[in-house]
């Protein structure tokens, strides 16, 4: 259970894992973890249909179709993304303590010094095949399109909002490779660092 308020951004290269540490970290600490259920919350407190939110989740805008006027964008993306980094920060003002997977977390968050940044990353070999798996895929080739894919939304997306570059380890307080540990002793070391960087 977290002592003190904490809370842990999780960056994360599609595969490798970071999903199932948040989960892990989630119930070391007992504190819940956010990912795209962030916007089930939302949803519910505003009183609007989730799925018209989850519809724009991570979600790059298109730059040629969407204006801004102040705090205003005609873009669905934009607004989604908004109301989130709004929420993530109303509950680090109260004193909450969670973690976060994506949604721009090391950066929305980086004033709150109990805020530790991580960015997950892992071997090649590893993503394949956890990707084979969960998106029940037959081949590698397939499995490499879609990490390029995803990958490729998920930086437009953290790009368009961040100064710092996606996955420029630098912008985190710790990046690590999942493969080469294993998923519980890199959760372990993580635990170690966070221990040390509360001190």
């Amino acid at each position: 259970m977290a002592e003190k308020q904490l809370i842990i951004s999780i960056a994360r290269e599609y595969g490798s894992a970071g999903h199932v540490i948040a989960e892990k970290l989630s119930e070391i600490y007992g504190i819940p973890y956010y990912d795209s259920n962030l916007l089930d919350e939302i949803a519910k407190e505003k009183e609007v249909d989730a799925a018209e939110l989850h519809k724009y989740d991570e979600v790059p805008k298109n730059r040629f179709l969407s204006t801004v006027f102040g705090n205003y964008s005609s873009s669905n993306e934009d607004n989604i993304a908004f109301l989130q980094f709004e929420h993530m920060k109303k509950k680090a003002e109260r004193g909450d303590s969670f973690i976060i997977v994506g949604r721009c977390g090391e950066t929305i968050l980086d004033q709150y010094p109990c805020t530790i940044s991580l960015f997950v990353m892992a071997d090649m070999e590893q993503k394949f095949k956890r990707v084979m798996e969960i998106d029940k895929l037959s081949t590698v080739e397939d499995a490499e399109k879609q990490i390029a894919l995803q990958d490729k939304r998920r930086k437009t997306y953290h790009d368009n909002y961040c100064k710092g570059a996606w996955e420029d380890v630098r912008n985190y307080d710790l990046a690590i490779n999942s493969s080469r540990l294993g998923i519980e002793d890199t959760v372990k070391l993580i635990v170690e660092y966070i221990g040390k960087k509360q001190k």
